[in-house]
């Protein structure tokens, strides 16, 4: 076995890799560049060696940089992670010709199937079943044009060495290709060095399935399960679940014959991912693909832990160092159902416009994860920020993964619920209240999931979870309570000039464009006239607090800002205005402020970088034109014009970095 070990990676994975190695009596290695310094899994490890700048490409993706740090610290092996350089065969060359270990599959199988093109084909030899498309090097745009025509739409696009969301695109015409193949390929060559794409056929009502394998190097792969990660945004997986409710003990046994057949054709060891799409239209469950197989570590593999009980970190470490697995196929159970959910730094509110900044508050409902694989009372936090951290526009959003365990789906989903009313985060946007309304979707609960779920329920953008009246009316005596005791407290504040301020036990509350009328009592409150018995435990500077009352229990998230109170529950984010009776009717009087006129300027919606410039002033514009791509957080966002008219002015040039809300360009 390792005695030291370096993690290739930094954030969440690389603290989850660290927790491990230290269970099982390994010293550990971080590496971090600029931006990464104070982070947590610099201060987790036994020693950190600083590795560049702050953009990945000048640190995290510098293979000779990781191999110096590992000669400087006397590391045997190393652990890439997910992304960066775990999916690069010519890294695991290098640090074979070095003498250290790569903890992951040989280079042979992560070029095989790192190249989406060659997978397939070698996927199809191995007898796994195939998407319709194109399996070869695209030209140019009318090339792709072409290909898709005899495709037929819809058609997806995708970077041939892409990967976790990256570099894809979703075309219904030959329009979407025209405009998007040029983007899918900076992105692949952005994010990982390769500008080749390849069409295939889109499947319509699709399931994402993936089945996880195991392997050894002396013969033994296996398959653990599979997890349902349908829940997508942009491609990008938002919550995955382990088992799957649609897949049935036959369905799971012929994915998974096909997983390892694929696994053993390219000689594979180490953890690994083979990821099927399976057509929602067959209730047999048997038009099920291969999509690609990815050769590491996946973001979601807790949840597999959760239900078997197995630490994939450590059997990767373990096969690494050439050991024999411990198991059989007969050995790998389902126990339980486990959930986990991406908490993003992307405001839900505002179209999940990417969001960066300074972690004012972080105060995740559960110490983060020190080794349990089902956590704390069956909720596991694996993050790698703290309060007071940055999230950077450098890397992914992701802040941190919540996982629940229960017996079954539906108390794991309720369990999560609970825990994001609990899940304290303050400074850039976050999606805490997005997944919790997912997790009380009554389709999701149903079990009724494609990769559109997202698109189709919420084709107008989020606004928050239903609420119902019993909900509002407990909110607005909730928000009632904590004015009069906000104003009590300040009432024993001496020495105002006109005294203590009168104190009214009748209030008026408008919550989701309602008023109530909210009488407190000792222990209830009448709104509208309604009895609420209940109780809530908000102190004056508290952020959290807890409210029961007619048989709800909610946890809260608490700002009052500019008299107002913002208070974020079961998946909805209230902004709630309370007044004395005796004053609420003199708000009629009160005159609206006027938003000002921003619809002929193109206001940048996010920070990100201007990759492009689609016109130039003095250029006519109809509505829905493509006029500027802004890159953010990996990904690229094509801005396009909301009204006719010429451009006036363009402020800044491809290359610049923009903030939130400059404005790009001007019309008239």
């Amino acid at each position: 076995m390792f005695s030291k070990i370096l993690i290739a990676n930094r954030g969440e994975i690389a603290c989850r890799v660290i927790t491990t190695a230290r269970r099982m009596g390994i010293a550990t290695v971080a590496v971090y560049s600029d931006a990464d310094a104070l982070s947590p899994h610099v201060a987790m490890a036994d020693e950190a060696v600083h590795i560049g700048p702050s953009p990945a490409a000048e640190s995290y993706l510098l293979a000779e940089t990781i191999i110096a740090a590992c000669k400087e610290t006397g590391a045997e092996a190393v652990h890439p992670g997910y992304g960066f350089l775990s999916e690069r065969a010519s890294f695991v060359e290098a640090l074979e010709a070095a003498g250290i270990a790569f903890i992951g599959p040989p280079a042979k199988a992560i070029a095989a199937m790192g190249d989406k093109i060659e997978s397939k084909k070698i996927a199809q030899e191995a007898g796994v079943n195939i998407v319709p498309g194109f399996v070869g090097e695209i030209a140019d745009t009318e090339h792709a044009v072409e290909i898709s025509n005899q495709i037929g739409y819809p058609v997806m696009m995708k970077a041939s060495a892409g990967g976790g969301g990256k570099g894809m695109r979703l075309a219904w015409s030959e329009q979407d290709v025209r405009e998007g193949f040029e983007s899918v390929q900076r992105e692949g060559l952005n994010s990982f060095g390769d500008d080749r794409v390849f069409i295939e056929k889109f499947i319509e009502d699709p399931r994402h399935i993936e089945i996880q394998v195991l392997g050894d190097k002396h013969g033994t792969t296996l398959y653990l399960n599979e997890r349902e990660c349908s829940i997508q945004r942009r491609h990008q997986k938002v919550v995955e679940e382990a088992p799957s409710p649609f897949v049935t003990p036959q369905m799971r046994k012929a994915m998974g014959e096909q997983a390892v057949a694929l696994a053993k054709a390219v000689g594979y060891h180490s953890a690994g991912t083979v990821e099927l799409i399976v057509s929602g239209a067959d209730p047999t469950g048997e038009s099920f693909y291969f999509l690609e197989m990815n050769t590491r570590l996946q973001v979601e593999h807790p949840v597999t832990e959760a239900i078997t009980g197995i630490d994939l970190v450590e059997q990767m470490i373990r096969v690494a160092a050439g050991e024999k697995l411990a198991l059989t196929q007969e050995d790998i159970g389902i126990d339980g159902w486990a959930i986990e959910t991406r908490v993003y730094a992307e405001d839900p509110y505002r179209g999940f416009l990417p969001s960066i900044g300074r972690l004012v508050r972080y105060a995740p409902p559960v110490q983060p994860w020190s080794g349990d694989l089902r956590g704390t009372d069956g909720v596991r936090v694996d993050d790698g920020v703290a309060e007071g951290g940055e999230v950077s526009m450098f890397y992914d959003p992701m802040i941190a993964k919540l996982v629940t365990w229960a017996p079954t789906r539906d108390e794991a989903a309720a369990l999560q619920v609970e825990a994001l009313d609990s899940f304290g985060i303050e400074g850039p946007g976050h999606n805490v209240d997005f997944l919790s309304a997912l997790m009380q979707h009554p389709r999701f609960r149903s079990g009724d999931l494609t990769t559109g779920f997202i698109a189709e329920e919420y084709p107008e953008g989020f606004t928050g979870a239903p609420a119902s009246e019993d909900q509002l009316r407990a909110i607005a005596a909730i928000a009632a309570g904590m004015e009069f005791t906000r104003q009590a407290r300040a009432n024993k504040t001496s020495g105002k000039i006109d005294g203590p301020a009168p104190l009214t036990s009748d209030w008026v509350v408008w919550n989701d464009g309602q008023q109530y009328r909210v009488s407190l009592g000792e222990g209830h409150a009448l709104v509208d006239q309604q009895r609420i018995e209940g109780t809530c435990d908000w102190q004056p500077g508290m952020r959290q607090a807890t409210a029961t009352g007619n048989g709800l229990t909610m946890g809260l998230q608490v700002a009052r800002r500019r008299n107002r109170w913002t208070i974020a529950t079961h998946g909805r984010r209230h902004e709630v205005r309370v007044l004395p009776a005796r004053l609420a009717d003199y708000t009629q009087h009160m005159i609206e402020k006027v938003p000002p006129d921003t619809s002929k300027m193109l206001i940048c919606p996010m920070p990100g970088l201007l990759v492009a410039l689609h016109v130039a002033e003095g250029d006519a514009v109809h509505p829905g034109q493509p006029l500027a791509t802004v890159e953010a957080m990996k990904m690229e966002n094509i801005l396009r014009a909301g009204k006719s008219g010429t451009i006036a002015r363009i402020a800044f040039s491809v290359g610049d970095s923009l903030a939130a809300d400059m404005v790009i360009l001007e019309l008239e």
